[in-house]
């Protein structure tokens, strides 16, 4: 049975990932001027309803980490067999977000051990749960994992497994960010550019290959390097790397997914009560 405190968790997450949705222009990913949603054909209110039919699996991995109370192999498989069946909950839903699913359904379990930890702690609490195998999990490998062992890049489990360096550099750009002046949402592009600069995104590794993830890593440089979104310069490099991706049907869907861990954590402390205020 959950509680409070991990629904208040679950619904945390859930609202870093639809604030990273309503982002725009988020380069190659659907925002909310897009209705049509170019790259992934989906509605951007659908993707904002099964980025909410995540709420009930979070919080049931929520309940598992704070009745388990260490990040054991046990938890590590009821983690998972928890998040297999909100993937299919969400598929019903209109599918989406199951990178963001096995970021957030991880970081919150983190939060849920240790309700102190903040920032990187949460990020190594993770990491100890990732650590450990999940043994009931099917044994045909996902296109993720093909694409990572094509490519040699870490992918979903790597970046668990070394403690979400991606989310860590983003909460670092946001502080950055934020300290410099810029507004909220300005904060938040640089920090999905941040992590879009060097993540070996498995999404772009299997639609444009090594070149084209290259490509896209160097695109996110040159805004930052150009100011950031808060400036002039910034911003029309960002408008002109948003339409060349979405030209290119290029979607950086993993940086996406890490952003919204990163600003998840940025979000803690999270309780009941706040919630409730």
């Amino acid at each position: 049975m959950t509680s409070r405190e991990d629904e208040a968790l679950a619904q945390a997450a859930v609202a870093a990932l639809t604030g990273q949705l309503a982002l725009a222009p988020k380069p190659g990913l659907p925002d909310p001027r897009d209705l049509a949603a170019r790259v992934t054909r989906k509605d951007h209110c659908g993707l904002r309803w099964s980025a909410k039919a995540l709420a009930p699996g979070l919080a049931a991995m929520a309940a598992a980490a704070r009745r388990t109370g260490e990040p054991t192999p046990r938890l590590r498989a009821e983690l998972g067999a928890i998040g297999r069946c909100t993937e299919h909950s969400v598929g019903l839903a209109g599918g989406g977000h199951r990178g963001a699913l096995w970021t957030l359904g991880l970081l919150v379990a983190a939060a849920a051990l240790d309700t102190r930890a903040r920032g990187v702690e949460v990020a190594a609490t993770a990491k100890r749960i990732a650590a450990h195998p999940d043994r009931a999990a099917p044994r045909r490998p996902s296109r993720g994992a093909t694409v990572s062992a094509k490519y040699g890049a870490a992918g979903a489990r790597g970046e668990a497994r070394a403690g979400f360096p991606h989310v860590r550099r983003a909460l670092d750009a946001l502080a950055a960010a934020r300290s410099a002046g810029a507004d909220e949402p300005e904060a938040r592009l640089d920090a999905l550019l941040t992590v879009m600069s060097t993540l070996q995104d498995t999404e772009l590794l299997h639609t444009a290959g090594p070149l084209g993830l290259r490509h896209v890593q160097a695109g996110a440089r040159g805004v930052l390097e150009a100011g950031g979104t808060a400036t002039p310069a910034g911003r029309a490099a960002l408008i002109d790397l948003d339409a060349d991706l979405h030209a290119r049907a290029w979607s950086p869907r993993g940086s996406a997914g890490l952003l919204a861990g990163a600003l998840f954590v940025d979000s803690l402390p999270v309780t009941a009560l706040t919630r409730a205020a």
